[in-house]
C-alpha cells in the first residue's frame, strides 16, 4: 500500500506521461499544440473556398448535350378515368396513371405506348416548360403497345425528335432514355443496348417481336418515352421492363424505331392499323400435333380465304374427312429465306412490309419443297 508521499510521486508522474502521449498524438496528428483563435460566438462563419473544376470529359459533354436537345420534346402524360359514384350516380374523375410520350411532328402528334392511355376517357399532356394540353387519340396498335395523341401545339412548342433507325443496330451501343419514372419528370438515364430482336410475353397474353434490350433504367412511368442513340436520334420507344418487384432490375425494352416509323403514319392517317396478311388461318397447337412425326417444322395452313393472295399463289390448306383424321397440305416453313416456327414468327416476318410488297413463301407439302411468290393484302378480314 502507498503512503501520501508515493502517492502525490505516482499521480504526478501519471499526468506527465498523459500530457506527453497528447502531445504525441497531436504532433502525429498534425495538429497545433498550442490551441487557435475561435471566431467569436455571434460571428457568422466564412463559407469555404470552392475548387476549380476541371473541365468535363468528352463523354460527358455528349450526353449532356444530347439531354438539352432532346428532352424539350419529351412529354408527361396523365389519365383519368370517368367513375360513377354507386350511390349518387354522380360521374367522378378519378385519376388513372402517368407515362411519357414525345412529339411526333409540328403538327402537334404525341406518340406514346397504348398501355399508357389504355382504358382512360382523358389524357392531359404536359409539355417540358409545364404547359399542359387536353390530348385526343388519333389511333392506336394495341399489338404493337403504340398509340397517337394530339393537343393544340402552340407555336414556339418544342420540335420533333430526330428519327433514326433500328436496322443498323448494334449490341454495346451507347444509348439514353428519357422519361417520367415515378412522376419524377425529365429523367435521363444511360446504358448500353445489351441484346436485339428479343421476344417477351405481355400482359395480355400475346407477344412482343423484335424488340430492343437495354440495360438503361427503365422504370414505372418512362413507359412511352423516346430511347435516343448518341447522335440525338430517337431508335426505340421505352416499352416494359423485366422485373419481380415492377422496379427496375437491369433489363428493358423498347418497341424499334423502324416498327414506329411505319406504323405510326398508318395511325395518324387511318387511326389503326391493318397488318399485312396472305390470307390464311393457321394454329400452333394444332401445327405441333399434325407435325409431331415429321423432322422439320413450321406452321400448318388450316383455311385459305378464297380470293386471297395465298389462294391466287396457289397454297393449299389441310383437309379433314369430317372425322379425327386431317390429311396435310401446305405447311409454311419459312418466308423470305427465314425459318417461321409458330404463328408469332410468321405474323412478326409478315409485318416488316406493307400491303403490295411481295414475299417469297417456302412451303413444304410432303416430302416436296416449293417457293412461291405472294403479294400481300392489307385486309384485316383475311388475317389468321
Amino acid at each position: 500500500m502507498l503512503d501520501r508521499g508515493h502517492m502525490d510521486v505516482h499521480l504526478a508522474m501519471r499526468s506527465r506521461i498523459l500530457a506527453i502521449s497528447f502531445l504525441a498524438l497531436t504532433v502525429a496528428a498534425g495538429l497545433d499544440a498550442q490551441p487557435r483563435p475561435q471566431p467569436a460566438r455571434n460571428e457568422p462563419a466564412e463559407p469555404r473556398a470552392i475548387a476549380p473544376r476541371g473541365p468535363l470529359s468528352p463523354d460527358e459533354q455528349q450526353t449532356i448535350g444530347i439531354f438539352q436537345r432532346a428532352s424539350p420534346s419529351v412529354v408527361y402524360i396523365t389519365t383519368v378515368q370517368h367513375v360513377r359514384d354507386f350511390f349518387s350516380r354522380n360521374v367522378m374523375r378519378v385519376p388513372q396513371g402517368t407515362g411519357s410520350g414525345f412529339i411526333w411532328d409540328e403538327h402537334g402528334h404525341i406518340v406514346t405506348n397504348f398501355h399508357v392511355i389504355q382504358g382512360a376517357q382523358e389524357a392531359l399532356v404536359t409539355l417540358a416548360d409545364q404547359r399542359s394540353f387536353p390530348a385526343s387519340l388519333v389511333g392506336a396498335s394495341p399489338d404493337h403497345d403504340l398509340a397517337v395523341l394530339h393537343i393544340d401545339m402552340p407555336a414556339d412548342g418544342p420540335h420533333a425528335l430526330p428519327i433514326g433507325t433500328s436496322a443498323d443496330l448494334q449490341v454495346g451501343q451507347n444509348v439514353y432514355a428519357i422519361g417520367n419514372p415515378f412522376g419524377l419528370d425529365h429523367t435521363l438515364t444511360t446504358g448500353v443496348i445489351s441484346a436485339l430482336n428479343r421476344s417477351i410475353d405481355d400482359e395480355n397474353g400475346g407477344t412482343r417481336e423484335n424488340l430492343i434490350q437495354t440495360d438503361a433504367a427503365i422504370n414505372p412511368g418512362n413507359s412511352g418515352g423516346p430511347l435516343i442513340d448518341s447522335s440525338g436520334r430517337l431508335i426505340g420507344i421505352n416499352a416494359m421492363i423485366y422485373s419481380p418487384s415492377g422496379a427496375y432490375a437491369g433489363v428493358g425494352f423498347a418497341v424499334p424505331v423502324d416498327t414506329v416509323n411505319r406504323v405510326v403514319p398508318k395511325l395518324i392517317s387511318n387511326g389503326d392499323y391493318e397488318r399485312p396478311t396472305i390470307g390464311i388461318s393457321a394454329i400452333d397447337q394444332i401445327s405441333r400435333r399434325l407435325l409431331s412425326n415429321v423432322n422439320y417444322s413450321g406452321i400448318v395452313v388450316l383455311q385459305v380465304v378464297t380470293g386471297s393472295p395465298a389462294d391466287h399463289a396457289g397454297v393449299k390448306p389441310a383437309q379433314s374427312n369430317g372425322g379425327r383424321r386431317v390429311t396435310l397440305g401446305d405447311v409454311i416453313v419459312a418466308i423470305d429465306g427465314k425459318p417461321v416456327k409458330s404463328v408469332n414468327e410468321y405474323v412478326s416476318a409478315l409485318d416488316k412490309h406493307e400491303a403490295g410488297d411481295t414475299v417469297t413463301l417456302t412451303l413444304r407439302h410432303g416430302q416436296d419443297s416449293r417457293e412461291v411468290t405472294v403479294t400481300l393484302s392489307g385486309d384485316a378480314r383475311s388475317e389468321l
